[in-house]
């Protein structure tokens, strides 16, 4: 299986992230998480969770019979693909967005694909913006280093 097909809705697979994420606490079929060890495993406050899901960042969780939220693998799996787009700095606009084009199905694979190039793009142009600060942050640090050993010289 290849990295699009394992991070990419085809057929009856869903979106997920795309680097090997944390081992699940819980095998598959017996993976029903509380919304406090899904706060616990992802670092995420249950309030986030929560508001994931009244906005549509998260789709719809399960509940047990006396109402509490019952997370799956697949939705830890999902959480840390979230975590992955906010650390590219996208907007939580553009990603729901994307959760509602995976949840549509498979015709919106084009458009997914779009969204995560341009974001894709943004976070190039971040690097290569942080790489000039670097060099920059490196030249003082040269800089001093070399004023230091000058001035202990002397």
């Amino acid at each position: 299986m290849t990295v699009m097909e394992s991070t990419e809705s085809v057929s009856s697979r869903t979106d997920t992230c795309a680097s090997a994420p944390k081992a699940h606490p819980r095998p598959e079929g017996a993976d029903r998480y509380t919304i406090s060890e899904v706060a616990a495993y992802s670092g995420l406050s249950a309030h986030t969770l929560r508001w994931y899901e009244r906005i549509g960042l998260l789709s719809h969780v399960d509940r047990s019979h006396t109402g509490q939220r019952r997370f799956t693998n697949r939705d830890l799996d999902w959480l840390s693909f979230v975590g992955k787009l906010r650390l590219t700095g996208m907007p939580v606009a553009d990603m729901v967005r994307y959760a509602e084009l995976v949840r549509e199905g498979d015709h919106t694979l084009g458009e997914r694909q779009a969204l995560l190039e341009a974001t894709r793009h943004d976070v190039k142009e971040r690097i290569a913006e942080l790489q000039g600060t670097l060099a920059v942050l490196d030249f003082k640090i040269e800089f001093y280093s070399g004023a230091r050993e000058a001035s202990e010289r002397v």
